[in-house]
């Protein structure tokens, strides 16, 4: 009888082990703002119900994010190639001071509509895929975007020209550069700290998605909204550890790379088409806004004007800015890449 109990409680005990959910995979995720539409929407749904139910349950998920953690954006994929955490999400471009070449996924003007801006990331994933390997031991696995990068600005501001000799903050080194041609002077202020930079005067504009505008309630302390893309569309990278994914089995890592093409990233694409109008009536009050209170900011559209003249200064200043401080193989690459599929070539001696 002893035996029959031994035996028993040995197979119990094998049975436990079989089904422990230990046994599962279990990402550490850390995510972007947790206060804006792409995370709120997308990345907690995704990592904490999406991907853990296609998975039956063999892959959980602790999520947070940079913000909710205290540390800055720039750390992240940094932290992240370290083994800090398992999943990492933020804004390209706050890495750019570790990686200038990738200042070239998300660089601003070139892109005016969600199709295009889709484009311009498609031909820059290979290049990415590269730079996270090289510079962040990560596998890249989705990039997402944000709105466009509009501007805030106080008192009235008509044109692009009525922007040269303000204090701008703008959303990345490449947007900075393009203001300082334009002979506004750019200022590093955190995105949090944006609406009391705004009210106290140490800033007169600011630049970033016309969501996150919205969201963080910039229209409070604003008059003025241009709608030109200043900024880009802040691509926002989803990389995951190499270490930690190449641990991974082949179908748990066929899972992932499936998912999150589907339900994270081509889903945050597909409703980008539509966010900008739906922001700018929540903006300006003109239409329905269905996030909340419209605000009344006065609307300046780009003109063709604006248009003519930002692309000559991103072509003439910006980007050979950036072809030198990435190198003149990264130019060349974004030349046949990114530059053929938005139609802009940086000259190159």
């Amino acid at each position: 009888m002893t035996r029959i109990f031994t035996r028993l409680a040995a197979a119990s005990a094998v049975s436990l082990i079989a089904l422990s959910p230990a046994l599962a995979e279990e990402l550490s995720v850390v995510g972007s703002w947790s206060n804006l539409p792409l995370h709120q929407q997308f990345e907690a749904p995704f990592w904490t119900e999406t991907l853990p139910a296609a998975s039956n349950g063999e892959i959980s998920v602790q999520m947070t994010t940079h913000n909710q953690m205290g540390i800055q954006g720039s750390d992240v994929f940094r932290m992240l190639g370290d083994g800090v955490f398992d999943v990492g999400m933020t804004v390209a471009d706050y890495a750019v001071g570790d990686a200038p070449e990738l200042e070239g996924l998300d660089v601003p003007l070139v892109a005016t509509t969600p199709a295009e801006a889709k484009a311009m990331v498609a031909a820059a994933r290979p290049m990415v895929e590269e730079i996270f390997a090289d510079r962040f031991n990560a596998k890249l696995l989705a990039i997402a975007p944000y709105p466009p990068q509009v501007v805030f600005c106080k008192g009235e501001v008509t044109g692009l020209d009525d922007l040269a000799g303000k204090k701008i903050r703008g959303s990345g080194r490449m947007t900075t550069k393009f203001l300082e041609a334009l002979g506004a002077e750019g200022v590093n202020v955190g995105f949090s700290e944006v609406p009391g930079a705004l009210e106290r005067g140490v800033i007169d504009c600011a630049v970033t998605g016309s969501g996150s505008g919205y969201s963080a309630g910039w229209w409070e302390v604003t008059d003025t909204l241009m709608t030109l893309p200043l900024g880009g569309w802040d691509s926002v990278v989803t990389a995951m550890n190499m270490d930690r994914w190449e641990s991974l089995s082949e179908e748990t890592q066929a899972l992932i790379q499936t998912e999150i093409e589907t339900n994270f990233e081509a889903a945050a694409w597909d409703v980008s088409a539509g966010s900008l109008e739906t922001d700018i009536a929540c903006l300006t009050g003109n239409g329905e806004c269905p996030m909340g209170e419209p605000a009344a900011l006065t609307h300046v559209a780009p003109n063709d004007a604006d248009v003519a003249k930002a692309r000559a200064i991103l072509t003439d200043t910006v980007l050979p800015e950036w072809a030198e401080r990435a190198g003149p193989d990264w130019a060349m690459r974004w030349n046949a890449s990114v530059g053929k599929a938005v139609g802009v070539e940086i000259p190159l001696q």
